[in-house]
């Protein structure tokens, strides 16, 4: 009987060889005797047609995945590939469109995200409102006698506004409950009753630029969100605002961003994320003080990382077994004739 064959992710690894998150999660992976797993080349960037020929799954983390890559120019996938399991909750990096017409599953990790993505946006709105970036350099900079020159904005009966309410911006939305601010979302998918649950009103995209003094971006990229947030939203900010984003780059247009931080149209940003990653060094948003900046990591944690890790071996590993995994991105693909061969 063939061994089920499983490439990992190189990027998941540290200097020191070791894994970023508890060594035993993943040993339970590498110990199964009916298991050949690979350590995929740490350079690696994109997967491809070799790599769809010789794994059954492919542990990712920061590979990309296409179509055109993995797929014979003529005639049908005749590869092992049958699964993707992401290191994450974001799947913008897999052409998912193309795995579902080659029968391949991918799943992820939204649970493990939760806390850890919605602890990081809480983060960066009380760094961004205390302005602690500004007050770090001015003490390093011996200038003491000019603390009242960088006040900061208290946050009670504030107006805390969520762009997409799924599993992260509800979680942010309970951790903002003790702050006494008033909460609201915009989401198409979710509904005035599941907001209210949670303290939140209701709103219009626009109303929610309009009325937020820190608005939190939580929504998922694809092709509707791909620059939602851009100058004819921006322009409706208070000036006194603060914007963060824990999403993704692309959901901000950011050369819009960049003008409207300079024409004052909104107070601040904190940004985990860019448009381009890693963020070009001469990218403005780099040299502005009112703009907290992190490499799309604030939120890696060894609780983060330990249960990022539990899931997607646990998917890769339910499905060596010939159970569904429990987190399925393209869950119509389980109607794909490879992968009704395969339950």
């Amino acid at each position: 009987m063939q061994k089920f064959r499983v490439g990992i992710s190189g990027s998941i690894f540290g200097s020191d060889g070791a894994p970023c998150f508890d060594p035993q999660i993943l040993q339970k992976l590498m110990d199964r005797p009916d298991i050949d797993a690979t350590i995929l080349p740490a350079e690696k960037t994109e997967i491809d047609a070799h790599d769809a020929e010789n794994f059954n799954a492919i542990y990712l983390m920061l590979e990309k995945v296409s179509f055109s890559q993995i797929a014979p120019r003529t005639g049908p996938f005749t590869g092992r590939l049958r699964l993707l399991a992401r290191h994450g909750v974001g799947f913008d990096s897999v052409d998912i469109d193309g795995m579902n017409n080659l029968g391949i599953m991918v799943t992820n990790t939204p649970d493990a995200v939760r806390r850890p993505v919605a602890t990081m946006a809480m983060t960066m709105m009380l760094a961004a409102t205390h302005r602690i970036i500004e007050k770090h350099n001015l003490t390093r900079a011996g200038g003491w006698s000019h603390n009242a020159d960088y006040m900061g904005t208290g946050l009670t009966g504030k107006v805390l506004g969520v762009l997409g309410a799924g599993s992260i911006g509800k979680e942010i939305l309970r951790l903002a409950q003790p702050f006494e601010m008033k909460l609201a979302a915009a989401d198409p998918n979710c509904s005035v009753a599941e907001l209210s649950a949670l303290g939140a009103e209701k709103l219009s995209t626009e109303e929610l630029f309009e009325k937020s003094d820190v608005l939190i971006i939580a929504t998922s990229l694809n092709q509707d969100t791909y620059h939602l947030v851009d100058m004819s939203k921006l322009s409706r900010m208070k000036r006194t605002a603060a914007l963060i984003n824990v999403a993704r780059g692309p959901v901000i247009k950011e050369v819009d961003l960049i003008e409207a931080l300079q024409k004052n149209y909104l107070s601040c940003a904190g940004l985990d994320v860019f448009e381009q990653e890693p963020v070009d060094m001469a990218n403005p948003l780099l040299k502005m003080d009112n703009v907290i900046t992190t490499s799309h990591s604030l939120c890696w944690t060894d609780e983060c990382f330990d249960n990022i890790a539990r899931d997607a071996i646990g998917s890769v590993l339910s499905y060596a077994d010939r159970r569904t995994p429990q987190y399925i991105v393209n869950r119509s693909v389980l109607e794909h004739p490879r992968q009704k061969s395969w339950f």
